[in-house]
């Protein structure tokens, strides 16, 4: 028989995730109470339909006008309110080559917030990336009412000539992006210029004089300050380090497990990753050494296809196609807690400006309850407390002297009771 063990999960912050499945439904999941609590799902998007699919998803979690880009396998790309859900922009990417949205479909997504800093316009800039290599990037101009809204497409380009691209990465500073796939060498591109700054190099034969065929799956910026290095997953399971400013080939490159690599999440200003694969293992490395730090405990029963670092809290999100979306910390590596939502799971997101009402209303009358708590310990101060009445030593010995006459007042009608039994025996028997 297999062997099972049991987890304790403890539950998790106050936090806010939303996840995107193979049917194109959207599901918020809210974690709520101060100590802990156990995250539910408090809503859900969209009607259910394969021709939906979620492939990609973009957030931006600003407390000013947040919005959320969502790119489906029907080849629309939605504009979402990610508060509410409402619809703010819909943009096609059917008609521009004649090719069906489902034979290229959007691959990588990433909705840019710089914009919002160098102008006071609604406008946004959004990047997109098919399967078969064409890049674009889109000015779009939000408003309240999504029929007003409109877009038009700014810049277009080819990322390859051949090949198919399996992911797009955009570093913190959102002015360089990466991209892969299979048939396709990793390669960086300058976004304000539209130009390849980087390709990499294949690594040489084996001592078996065998090459292994390009394929990566996954990849993910290292630094903040710096968009030289990066690491990227392939699908004969290795994990690679790139630094554009040493050399093209991998600086460093090991070996996990015997699945592809289907996610790579990077831990902000350390050198640690968190790498999912297709088996379902989750483990944290540090890539300086390509030392395995730990695996997170508690397996998951599918592949691992979205890892998501929480912004400010110590814990990540991964979910798969187990259909269950986890929490863990990343400290212990031990699960907080796990949410079954039904669908197989292609992304996931942090909502970073989420906060608890419960919790801010209680930090909020916190001092009033410590000034009302004050006031009262004041006042009963002032109270004479009640006191356990004593009795006094006169009444006591009353009490004890009553109590012993009653005592030898039973005794001597028990005495009598005996003497007149023995009496009518005797004249019984006379």
């Amino acid at each position: 028989m297999p062997r099972t063990t049991t987890l304790e999960c403890p539950g998790c912050p106050p936090l806010r995730a939303l996840t995107f499945d193979s049917l194109g439904l959207i599901k918020v999941i809210e974690a709520r109470g101060e100590d802990g609590g156990v995250p539910k799902v408090v809503e859900r998007w969209g009607d259910p339909h394969s021709s939906k699919c979620v492939l990609a998803a973009s957030i931006d979690d600003s407390q000013n006008d947040p919005l959320l880009a969502v790119a489906r396998k029907n080849g629309l790309t939605d504009i979402l309110n990610p508060l509410n859900g409402d619809l703010r922009v819909a943009i096609s990417n059917a008609g521009d080559s004649g090719a069906q949205p489902e034979d290229d479909g959007i691959v990588g997504l990433h909705l840019f917030k710089r914009q919002r800093e160098e102008s006071s316009s609604r406008s946004r800039t959004l990047l997109t990336c098919t399967t078969k290599g064409k890049a674009s990037m889109r000015s779009i101009e939000v408003t309240k009412v999504s029929a007003e809204s409109s877009c038009s497409t700014v810049k277009s380009w080819n990322v390859c000539a051949s090949g198919t691209i399996a992911f797009s990465k955009v570093d913190i500073s959102e002015k360089f992006s990466l991209f892969g796939g299979k048939g396709v060498e990793v390669n960086v591109w300058d976004l304000d210029k539209c130009e390849k700054i980087w390709t990499a190099k294949p690594p040489p034969k084996n001592s078996l004089g065998i090459f292994t065929p390009t394929w990566f799956t996954s990849a993910a910026f290292l630094s903040i300050d710096d968009h030289r290095k990066f690491v990227a997953g392939t699908n004969d399971h290795q994990v690679r380090l790139y630094d554009t400013s040493a050399q093209r080939r991998p600086v460093m490159s090991f070996d996990f497990r015997e699945t592809p690599i289907k996610a790579v999440a990077e831990e902000p200003d350390s050198f640690n990753i968190y790498i999912g694969n297709g088996s379902g293992d989750l483990a944290s490395v540090d890539i300086r050494t390509g030392k395995l730090l730990g695996c997170f405990i508690g397996k998951c029963s599918g592949s691992i296809r979205s890892i998501a670092r929480h912004p400010t809290l110590p814990i990540i999100a991964s979910c798969g196609l187990d259909s269950y979306l986890r929490f863990w910390d990343i400290k212990t590596r031990q699960l907080l807690s796990a949410v079954f939502l039904k669908q197989h799971l292609n992304e996931v997101v942090f909502d970073s400006a989420f906060a608890d009402k419960e919790v801010a209303n209680a930090a909020a009358d916190a001092p009033m309850l410590e000034i009302q708590n004050g006031n009262d310990t004041q006042e009963d101060a002032t109270e004479t407390l009640p006191v356990k009445r004593k009795e006094a030593p006169e009444e006591k010995d009353r009490s004890k002297k009553k109590k012993s006459k009653e005592n030898e007042e039973s005794k001597k009608l028990k005495s009598k009771k005996k003497r007149r039994a023995k009496g009518d025996i005797h004249d019984d028997a006379s």
